[in-house]
């Protein structure tokens, strides 16, 4: 057990870990900027194509 958290700890200060970890939270925020777009403009859409659907 002592191993796997020492080779946490060093995998935590390895630059590697610190990039991993930076495109990951990169990742992330693309990822809500993505989720929070299309919730806006999916309602938007949305009533727009009914719209349409009424008039045809």
């Amino acid at each position: 057990m002592n191993k796997i958290i020492g080779a946490v700890k060093q995998f935590a200060r390895s630059e590697e870990a610190v990039t991993a970890i930076e495109y990951a939270l990169l990742a992330a925020l693309i990822a809500v900027a993505i989720i929070g777009g299309a919730t806006l403009l999916g309602s938007d859409i949305s009533g727009k194509f009914s719209s349409i659907g009424g008039v045809l």
